[in-house]
């Protein structure tokens, strides 16, 4: 039987949703719930006054840090994290594996534990099950995590499956090292994004006496339909008589999601983390309070929000303090998104009380996925004078019809990521391709990114952000990003407009203009070539490439990038598993591709374009990708009566005889 003794009082129609209590060692829990994280035992830039006045029941501390200091044995004998915090409710305290996880290279997992470096001085620090255990029993948590072997999410079968089993043995350990305390321990089922995998470990862990049960290995590199796919599916697994709980998620529209699908606790470092770059959550989306528009807002964050910021000051002060780079600004946030995050549970539960959840979940759903709703629909630059901000050199900023800035450059009349929001692309094209090809080469340690065609630093900035920045900070893997460039005008001028431009709000730039080179320290190093590309990979010491973000201006304003001879030279000095992305789906594109000896699939699909073209030197069997079939050459064939012009253009008959000789297919 559960320490917990957890109550469920209400489930929704339509909706897996559902609202329960539950009783730790020092309160009443009510769910659904969020759990601030307090890594140190306090969350940061806040007082636990604040954290009782906006409703949080749980915290959560982390064990890998405490463990390294002050230590176990300072908690023996000072007290638990209850008296040494003098927070009177609960704690929740993670075992460290998600830290471990985050230092690929400073760590070393076997069967008896994880030997890693600590961060302070490093010394080598031993953390096995039955340590993590006995350094969460001397915090006194209320909710104990098993010590798991967390993966990307990306990862192959063989790699997911051996993680979820050295879990699975750890999570035995642990559960057996607890003995007879009151505290209550948790299982976390694992399993990347294989269904077979989640089922198995959920079956494996669920027949043991854990007191709830985690979903673990998400948010570390998976889309947001991955996410909530092996939400629900794991929800489904799970015991309907324990809490479920959901590690490391998220934003708003992530909880809405989340608990439509079953799910019960979250903790993120994001209301705290995000307050820190001035951006303010509210019931009809993100704010960006470093923005201009908020000037002269007399406004609060939200009207009508109750928290003590929104209560006495207005958006025009915060986005002041944030210019001035004022601490109190990122306090002051924090303390409005604490309080909404936990009124969103409020709300939350009471609709599932009410049995009107469903109808609750429809009515937010668009409105907490908007960003910055308050943009203005006429951009300030076009009211001032012509200025370098608006444009600067052969670019100036334009805005499509959904409201998005873009880069444009006025010779060419080409803009830069036209057809989609910037951002979204550079993800899900760039990016995800460097995932994916992490995931399908997950023994691999170092890892070279060209980005050919910097223009406004998109793709550059969102694996930066990705690995540098965001709430996953993963750091997987040693990377050299190397951007390619001959005109750095269209990186200036968004440098001018950072609040057009927020994908640029980052110290990287700046350091990469000045310097050419940009590093965090870590894991990362951005590197810039101001060249002719093809001179550059010719004429320079370069790393050969293993993922390559193929960017340039199309083939009308770029041709000398799109050929056959453009592609094998790429291809010469690329490395032997490098793997390729690009906007463009076009056929004579793929045809060149192919001619000059790489393997070409379907890309995703990119705003109205169904699909874009991925390219690789070797075959890759685990690859979130299409390769092109027999099919391809079929229509190319066809193409002959249907389009007698292109078919005579490409010179189809010699080009089929050497494509059908490629061994993609054979």
């Amino acid at each position: 039987m559960s320490r917990l003794e957890f109550n469920l009082e209400s489930e929704n129609p339509g909706s897996m949703a559902r609202a329960a209590t539950f009783k730790t060692l020092h309160n009443e829990v009510q769910t659904p719930i969020f759990m601030p994280v307090g890594t140190h035992g306090n969350v940061r830039n806040q007082k636990f006054e604040v954290l009782e006045d906006v409703g949080a029941q749980i915290l959560l501390a982390n064990t890998y840090h405490l463990h390294l200091k002050p230590g176990p044995s300072f908690f023996k004998s000072f007290g638990d994290l209850h008296k040494f915090t003098s927070w009177k409710k609960s704690f929740l305290t993670d075992s460290g594996g998600f830290q471990i996880f985050c230092m690929p290279q400073d760590r070393k997992i076997t069967e008896e534990g994880a030997k890693f470096k600590s961060y302070l001085n490093g010394d080598e620090i031993f953390l096995s099950p039955e340590q993590s255990i006995e350094t969460q029993m001397a915090l006194g948590s209320d909710i104990m995590m098993v010590l798991d072997e967390c993966v990307p999410s990306t990862v192959d079968h063989a790699r997911a499956s051996e993680a979820m089993q050295l879990t699975h043995r750890w999570a035995l350990r642990s559960l057996a090292a607890r003995k007879n305390t009151k505290q209550s321990i948790f299982g976390i089922i694992q399993g990347a994004c294989y269904k077979d995998l989640r089922s198995e470990s959920a079956n494996f862990l669920t027949q043991h006496p854990f007191d709830g049960f985690a979903i673990g290995g998400l948010a570390v590199g998976e889309s947001k339909d991955e996410r909530e796919e092996h939400t629900a599916f794991c929800t489904e697994l799970m015991p309907k008589h324990l809490p479920r709980y959901l590690m490391g998620v998220g934003t708003p529209i992530d909880l809405l999601e989340a608990v439509h699908r079953g799910v019960d606790m979250f903790d993120c470092i994001i209301p705290t983390a995000h307050a820190e770059q001035g951006l303010a959550y509210t019931f009809n989306g993100k704010i960006k309070l470093y923005r201009s528009v908020y000037k002269h807002s007399e406004e609060p964050i939200e009207p009508g929000c109750k928290c003590s910021t929104c209560k006495r000051y207005s958006r025009a002060f915060l986005h002041h303090l944030f210019k001035s780079h004022e601490q109190s600004g990122s306090h002051l946030v924090g303390i409005h998104n604490l309080h909404f995050y936990q009124e969103l549970m409020r709300q939350f539960r009471k609709s599932i009380l009410e049995k009107s959840f469903l109808a609750l979940y429809n009515n937010l759903r668009s409105k907490l996925a908007q960003d910055d709703p308050d943009f203005p629909t006429n951009p300030p630059i076009v009211k001032r004078k012509k200025t370098r901000e608006s444009e600067l050199g052969d670019f100036k900023i334009v805005q499509n019809p959904t409201g998005q800035y873009l880069i444009a450059s006025k010779s060419l009349g080409e803009t830069m990521h036209s057809v989609n929001d910037p951002n979204v692309e550079a993800k899900e094209l760039y990016l995800k391709l460097l995932l994916d090809t992490m995931g399908a080469q997950a023994n691999q340690k170092d890892w070279v990114v060209w980005d050919v065609g910097l223009g406004a630093a998109h793709n550059a900035m969102s694996l930066i952000h990705h690995f540098n920045e965001t709430g996953d900070n993963q750091n997987p893997r040693n990377i050299e990003l190397v951007s390619f460039e001959n005109n750095l005008d269209a990186l200036k001028l968004v440098l001018f407009n950072p609040g057009y431009f927020p994908h640029i709000c980052h110290a990287a730039p700046n350091a990469l203009l000045k310097n050419a080179i940009w590093n965090n320290k870590a894991h990362l190093s951005w590197r810039l070539v101001v060249d002719d590309f093809w001179k550059a990979i010719e004429q320079k010491e370069l790393s050969k490439p293993n993922v390559i973000f193929w960017d340039p201006f199309s083939s009308q304003s770029n041709p000398n990038f799109w050929t056959r001879e453009a592609f094998t030279l790429l291809k010469n000095f690329a490395a032997p598993n490098a793997t390729l992305s690009t906007y463009s789906s076009s056929t004579l594109q793929r045809i060149q591709m192919l001619l000059a000896g790489w393997y070409v699939y379907e890309g995703p699909k990119s705003g109205p374009k169904e699909s874009t073209t991925r390219a690789s030197i070797s075959p890759v069997s685990n690859w979130n990708s299409t390769i092109l079939t027999g099919e391809f050459l079929e229509k190319l064939t066809r193409s002959e009566k249907d389009n007698p012009k292109f078919y005579k253009d490409i010179g189809a008959a010699s080009t089929l005889n050497r494509l059908k000789s490629h061994p993609q297919f054979l």
